[in-house]
């Protein structure tokens, strides 16, 4: 078990290991919905609720339903069957208080059942055998980590709607330039502390 604390794992996970920026999980939602900061603020809100709680009850599914009756090889099924649940639930839950967000997000917000980072985060705390409490701030922090990187990338494509963009870097093209210069950014941080 790894002796790092789960406040470290927490920084790390939004700053330094950041699950969008760092292993680039999660960048068709990513992509798609960052047009608009409201939009990406309430899909982030979703993805860390989905990201914390699949952490949660994919760590106590792991350690105490499939190790025990060796059914580790069925981890992917049952990772994808929670976090679809739990999108089911957030999908529900929207679209009745927030009717605007959920049509804003279209699509998006039920393919967040495959949103690669949030299946990442899973299978990154079974990887690095992190504990409970550290499963829990790893989650926390990935889902973090998740939403400043798409708030950050509205308010810069909104910031660009202002500037005069070569045409052939107009659209999806100067996003993924953004993107790369973000994560060149939060490389920044790489001093502070790492993850494994």
């Amino acid at each position: 078990m790894s002796e790092t604390s789960a406040w470290v794992i927490f920084i790390a996970a939004i700053f330094t290991n950041n699950i969008l920026l760092t292993n680039f999980l999660g960048m068709c939602s990513f992509i798609a919905c960052s047009g608009q900061i409201k939009t990406s603020l309430g899909l982030g809100t979703a993805v860390i609720f989905v990201m914390i709680m699949t952490t949660m009850i994919n760590y106590v599914v792991y350690h105490f339903v499939l190790v025990p009756l060796s059914l580790i090889h069925l981890q992917f099924i049952v990772f994808i069957a929670v976090i679809a649940a739990f999108v089911q639930l957030v999908e529900m839950f929207v679209e009745r208080f927030s009717p605007k967000l959920y049509f804003a997000l279209g699509i998006f917000l039920p393919l967040i059942t495959v949103n690669c980072a949030i299946l990442g985060a899973s299978l990154f705390m079974i990887i690095r055998n992190y504990s409970f409490i550290q499963s829990v701030g790893f989650g926390l922090g990935a889902g973090i980590g998740w939403a400043v990187a798409i708030v950050l990338l509205a308010g810069l494509r909104q910031k660009m709607t202002y500037s005069h963009v070569p045409k052939p870097f107009q659209g999806v093209a100067i996003a993924m330039i953004v993107t790369g210069v973000l994560a060149m950014a939060f490389m920044g941080f790489a001093g502070m502390v790492a993850i494994q």
